[in-house]
Formats: structure tokens, C-alpha cells, sequence
């Protein structure tokens, strides 16, 4: 796999050190146990897979080196390069400004962009409509290589169910940056619709067996499904892609939902490809893998569950799912979230409200904690979490002993 270049302020040689260790005896990286950091009074589960996955890696190299090559001029991004307010702050620190927010609201006017400017596009792609605009506009230096290469790779499994005749259904959060990138260019190749989760599966299956009206199609799908959508054509012939940072148990959920739908309602054998493409996992190897080495950190015994990663994130969303539902579980973002042995402030994805906690962590020698952060979380942020936690037991990083389970 290509090396980038990363900023050594992102870097850990501690974390660096340990993920070598493992490569070392796991070659293909197929051992999911999480590394057991033993410090004595505190030990640490620390998931096999997290951190930078490589859609992330290329698309911060990319941004550094368009600030490299560009010097004296203006250099824009279309919104946060990732979900990760360490990273972007660092990018604004170079002078790098954002367009848009991660909802799409304008924080500088296009007008205000000049054909001479730098632009920068995140690595959740960005909408035809926006690439359209660049075009019009004549900005000569427009970094894409900067977009993740799974996430192109939902949009062309979306090009090719369009091109057969399939109506797209994009599973996602309809207002993150990369399921409206996927929409906007699913739809310009054929019917498209987004659904949000299994209640909105439900709901679309009553529209393809005719449990509710066609025309109440838009009152659940304004804004969400591409113009002209016929729901007695438009739903006859249907295929799944997904937004690459879901849970994988949720989108095959779906898609095995929707395929045994279209099955009954048709009346089809084991064959439902007339009227259901065949499902390829769109997710990326990094969602996947680090979800995978969270459910194996969770066979271990813990204490508690530390999530290190950006609040709008969201694999690293889903990984907090995943270890809220074993022990508690504080999401942050940084070591800074670590007030004192005492008290942490985290987020609390459920109310979207950041929460403090008071004694959060037991009284147990030795105490054990799982750790595990999301693929936009830099590595330094993880060993600081470390150095934080141990400093409270008069311990530090240099007394690591590590071993695996």
C-alpha cells in the first residue's frame, strides 16, 4: 500500500511503534485482538485496527502539497477536509479557508472565489452541482486527487446499478457531505433515492408493494429522491450502495430487507436479480476493519470504553455504538476532554450535547480500559489520550509493556 507523506504533528511514534509490532507477526493484518498495553495499575485494550485509514492519508497529503506548491496564492477548501477538528484547525493554521460547513452552509460567498484561487476538494467528494460551478467559474487549480478512492468507488457501483435499468437507493445520513455527493451524482445518471436507516426501508417497502400511496411519496422523500421520480416505475427495479462510514451490519440489513421485499412482492425464486442488483459491499476496508477489531476489543473485559475522535464523524460514531452497547462509554476528542481522574468531558451522540461525568473512572487496581479512535483521528491525539490517563496513576508512557492477547 502507497506511504504518504503526513505531517509530523500527527504522528505517534509510540502508536507507530505498536501497529509495527503487530505487522510484524500479522503480516495481512487478519489478527483482530487488540494490543494489550500493561502499565501495571492501568491496562489498556487498544484496538487493533483505528486511526488514519488511507482515503485520509491521501486527501491531508493532498491538501498539504497543494499548500506547498502554492505559494503567496489563496487557498481554499469546499468545507472540513475530514471530520476531524484537529486536522482542520492545523489547515486553517496554514491559512486555509472553507467555503462551506459540513452541512453545506455558505461561510465565504462564492462570488468572494477568484479563477486564480487554490481549491481543495474534501475527501468526501463534493456534488456535480458544485463541480459544475468550479468549471463556470475557471479555477485552473482544483485539487481532486484529494477525494477518498471507496467513496468514487460507491459512485461507480451507483453508475453501473443505474446503467442496467436499476433504481439507486443510497443508504446514508442525507445531510453529510459524502451521501449528498453520492446523490448528486447517482441521480444525474437515473432514479435515485436516499434512506437514512431500516425505519426508512420500511417505509419505502409500503411504497413498493402499494401499502401507501404514490402520492405521498414526497411528503418522506422531498429533497431526497432525483426529480421526476415515479414510484410505480421508478420502484420496480432497485440496487443498494451506502455511505462508506456505516455500520456494514446496518447497509446488508437493508439491502437483505429490501432484496426479500422485492422477492414476496414479485413473487421471485432465489434468483431476484430482475428486479434486485446484486449487492457489493461499498463500504471501505477501513469502516470495516476497525468496526471488526471494536466487536473483538469487546470480547475482552474492560472497565470502560474511551472513543478518541471529531463529534461529526461518522465511523467513529459507529464505533462508539458499538462499545456503548457492552460498557459505558465516553466519546472525545481529545486528551483535553480529560479533565482529572475525576471528571471528563465527552459527547453524547444520542442528544448531540457534549456531557461531563464525574468519578468515571472505578477504583480497581488495576483498572482496564478499551481504547479506539476513528479513521480521521491522527495517531497523536490516541498517545496523548494514553499519556493523559496514565499521568493520573503517577505513570508513564515510557513503563509500556506490551504483549498480545
Amino acid at each position: 500500500m502507497k506511504a504518504f507523506n503526513i505531517p509530523v504533528n500527527y504522528r505517534s511514534p509510540v502508536i507507530t511503534h505498536i501497529k509495527a509490532e503487530r505487522n510484524t507477526g500479522d503480516h495481512l493484518k487478519k489478527d483482530f485482538k487488540p494490543s494489550v498495553l500493561d502499565f501495571g495499575k492501568v491496562k489498556i485494550n487498544l484496538a487493533r485496527h483505528f486511526g488514519f485509514c488511507y482515503g485520509v492519508e491521501n486527501a491531508v497529503e493532498t491538501a498539504y502539497k497543494a499548500i506547498e506548491e502554492n505559494p503567496g496564492k489563496r487557498i481554499f477548501l469546499l468545507s472540513e477536509i475530514i471530520h476531524n477538528p484537529f486536522v482542520n484547525l492545523s489547515l486553517q493554521q496554514q491559512g486555509v479557508r472553507f467555503i462551506t460547513d459540513t452541512g453545506g452552509n455558505q461561510l465565504i460567498p462564492w462570488g468572494e472565489i477568484r479563477e486564480d484561487d487554490v481549491v481543495i476538494i474534501p475527501a468526501f467528494g463534493t456534488t456535480r452541482e458544485v463541480e459544475g460551478l468550479l468549471k463556470q467559474k475557471g479555477i485552473r487549480q482544483v485539487y481532486y486527487k484529494s477525494k477518498c478512492p471507496f467513496v468514487e468507488k460507491v459512485w461507480t457501483r451507483a453508475g453501473q446499478i443505474a446503467a442496467k435499468g436499476y433504481t439507486v437507493i443510497v443508504h446514508g445520513n442525507p445531510v453529510h457531505e459524502e451521501t449528498r455527493a453520492t446523490f448528486s451524482h447517482s441521480r444525474s445518471q437515473g432514479p435515485s433515492v436516499v434512506i437514512k436507516d431500516m425505519d426508512e426501508a420500511y417505509l419505502l417497502a409500503d411504497f413498493i408493494t402499494g401499502k401507501r400511496a404514490p402520492s405521498l411519496f414526497g411528503e418522506f422523500f422531498s429533497g431526497r429522491c432525483s426529480e421526476g421520480f415515479d414510484v410505480n416505475r421508478d420502484l420496480r427495479r432497485i440496487g443498494v450502495v451506502n455511505q462508506t462510514t456505516l455500520l456494514a451490519s446496518d447497509t446488508q440489513d437493508i439491502a437483505d430487507f429490501l432484496n426479500d421485499t422485492m422477492r414476496a412482492h414479485f413473487k421471485l425464486g432465489r434468483d431476484t436479480s430482475a428486479h434486485f442488483a446484486n449487492m457489493k459491499d461499498t463500504l471501505c476496508y477501513a469502516t470495516h476493519e476497525n468496526q471488526q477489531a471494536v466487536i473483538n476489543m469487546l470480547d475482552q473485559s474492560a472497565d470502560l470504553a474511551i472513543v478518541v475522535g471529531g463529534y461529526n464523524s461518522s465511523n467513529t460514531s459507529h464505533l462508539v455504538e458499538l462499545c456503548e452497547s457492552r460498557l459505558p462509554t465516553y466519546f472525545i476528542s481529545s486528551d483535553a476532554a480529560l479533565v482529572s481522574d475525576q471528571e471528563i468531558n465527552h459527547w453524547d451522540i444520542s442528544s448531540r450535547q457534549l456531557h461531563t461525568t464525574y468519578r468515571y473512572l472505578p477504583q480497581k487496581d488495576p483498572l482496564s480500559v478499551h481504547l479506539t479512535s476513528g479513521a480521521s483521528c491522527p495517531d497523536i491525539l490516541i498517545e496523548n489520550v494514553i499519556t493523559k490517563l496514565l499521568s493520573f496513576f503517577g505513570l508513564t508512557i515510557d513503563t509500556l509493556s506490551l504483549r498480545m492477547l
